[in-house]
């Protein structure tokens, strides 16, 4: 990502979070833009891209991107919420790629099932493939699609709360209280097995828009 941000004339990064991936790029191109729809992360954004020249712009969920159509030669993300891939298609200039680490499915949900129960519709969500096919749809032909999974051990019961309270959105509700039974239970399971082990699932997305296409996707 930050090779091609040095080679970049113009750039979008997409639910930029805090902004800490794009912060971490040495070299920037001569226009950056990320969006952000969490007011807190935005706001930390701004402070840390705002004195590099970044553009941050405040979002909505569902929300079309604030840019004109072939706005960026390139357009980036690690971890969107649900990629829209008309309007990245759209924002895109004919030739245009798209670079990004998505999650893939059932992505930690031996963790997650451990406190909500059995969720095989949600298991189907984020699938690379799906995934591919639908960026395909939109007008962009998909030149890499690397998949991942990767193991998580996880040692003692605090290091459980804590990721939970980190990850809201994987149990919602998420108090020490309401879950004190699963947490007993799994607490004794740790200390019995030594770890509990979860796995988180990645993919790697390269697209690019069609240059034979003459009229963006809306």
């Amino acid at each position: 990502m930050a090779a091609r941000l040095a080679v970049a004339t113009a750039a979008l990064d997409v639910d930029t979070g805090g902004g800490e991936v794009v912060a971490e790029a040495p070299a920037l191109p001569p226009r950056m833009c990320v969006t952000e729809s969490w007011p807190p992360n935005a706001d930390r954004a701004r402070a840390l891209l705002g004195p590099r020249g970044v553009e941050v712009h405040q979002t909505a969920p569902g929300d079309a991107l604030p840019f004109p159509d072939a706005s960026f030669d390139l357009v980036t993300s690690r971890h969107p919420v649900r990629p829209d891939w008309p309007q990245i298609s759209r924002v895109l200039l004919p030739g245009g790629i798209y670079l990004a680490q998505h999650v893939g499915p059932a992505s930690a949900f031996e963790l997650i099932e451990w406190f909500l129960g059995p969720l095989p519709e949600q298991r189907q969500a984020r699938d690379p493939h799906r995934e591919a096919a639908a960026a395909e749809a939109a007008g962009l032909e998909v030149l890499d699609l690397r998949t991942a999974r990767l193991r998580m051990e996880l040692f003692d019961i605090g290091a459980v709360v804590w990721l939970l309270r980190k990850c809201v959105w994987w149990v919602p509700g998420f108090t020490v209280a309401r879950y004190r039974d699963r947490l007993v239970a799994l607490d004794r399971r740790i200390r019995q097995d030594g770890a509990f082990v979860a796995h988180s699932a990645r993919h790697l997305v390269e697209a690019r828009r069609r240059s034979g296409d003459a009229s963006p996707v809306s």
